[in-house]
């Protein structure tokens, strides 16, 4: 990863080239998203993939860290499709590497930070720690270690910023999963509902209530003719959550009951509602200048910490004592 020393003005010189207008064009219309995708699994109401993934460089100011984790037992994943262009097993792999790249080449394409090729790994991975947003999905069915929370709890008390997407209250157990995982990790912080006033949805584009719509999975749209049918899971309603550390900064970003992630492994095709994907990127670069915002964060006691400047964001590394 790119290392440097810049910290002041680095928000303000990574965003000033965004164009709300430009957001999710497909190929076909113009502008962003013709020709990447990847050929492969294919099919269904959307069809194959239109094209090659996009190729990103191996080193960037920001990289999209997918988490891997283990599923729960009574949840796992086989070996399967995880997106049209490649297969994996578990939950963790749901939308990969399509959503990655796309995404990926989407923040390249509309703002100036500096964009390299995603990533993905598990919390024990030391390489966390260079990165400072994480992305996982279908949380209410993973199983994290007693390592993996302790871990988690460091890295967002060090700066760090995770994005949970795609899990749904059609299954009642995975809010529970999700909520004690983060009792874990977050003791003492609760899950509260983002306001329309919160930074987060204003850090470069402003998110209104308005624009708290449904962002659908491909799985939720029914093909007629040239014509596409959003079909909402009965019973759900999107919402948008937040956990927070002890100075009020959010450290954890909640997408419920809607697939952000879908819309972004979809940038490519003609048949995804192309406002759909215009708003998933709005939620996911306002979530990534925030993440990349600098923040200077106490040393812990009995450790001497030197402060390290990273991309858009200051983190401290220990080198003595143990503690975050």
């Amino acid at each position: 990863m790119a290392r440097n020393g810049r910290i002041a003005g680095f928000v303000a010189a990574a965003v000033l080239t965004l164009a709300a207008g430009a957001l999710a064009q497909r190929g076909g219309r113009g502008g962003f998203g013709g020709g990447f995708g990847g050929g492969g699994f294919g099919g269904g109401c959307i069809g194959s993939a239109e094209g090659e993934l996009p190729t990103l460089p191996s080193l960037g100011e920001f990289h999209f860290i997918r988490m891997e984790y283990t599923d729960l037992p009574n949840h796992h994943r086989g070996f399967g499709a995880a997106s049209r262009t490649a297969r994996g097993n578990g939950w963790w792999v749901v939308d990969w590497p399509d959503a990655d790249f796309h995404f990926s080449e989407g923040v390249k394409r509309l703002t100036r930070v500096g964009t390299g090729a995603p990533l993905h790994m598990g919390l024990t991975d030391d390489r966390i720690f260079d990165n400072p947003w994480i992305y996982a999905t279908q949380v209410g069915w993973w199983d994290l270690s007693k390592a993996e929370v302790a871990r988690l709890h460091e890295y967002l008390l060090r700066g760090g910023f995770l994005v949970v997407d795609d899990f749904w209250s059609q299954d009642p157990d995975s809010w529970p999963v999700f909520q004690n995982t983060m009792a874990r990790a977050m003791p003492g912080q609760p899950i509260t509902e983002l306001a329309e006033s919160d930074s987060v949805l204003h850090v470069l584009y402003d998110i209104k209530d308005k624009d708290r719509t449904w962002i659908p999975g491909s799985r939720h749209l029914r093909c007629i003719g040239d014509s596409v049918e959003l079909v909402q899971p009965a019973g759900t309603s999107p919402a948008w959550f937040g956990v927070y550390d002890d100075k009020n900064r959010m450290v954890v970003a909640v997408n419920y009951n809607t697939d952000v992630g879908d819309a972004w492994e979809f940038a490519d095709s003609p048949k995804y509602p192309e406002k759909m994907t215009e708003l998933a990127y709005r939620y996911g670069i306002d979530y990534i200048i925030y993440a990349m915002t600098p923040v200077v964060l106490p040393s812990a006691a009995g450790a001497e910490s030197s402060l390290v400047a990273r991309p858009g964001r200051v983190r401290y590394r220990r080198t003595m004592g143990q503690g975050c």
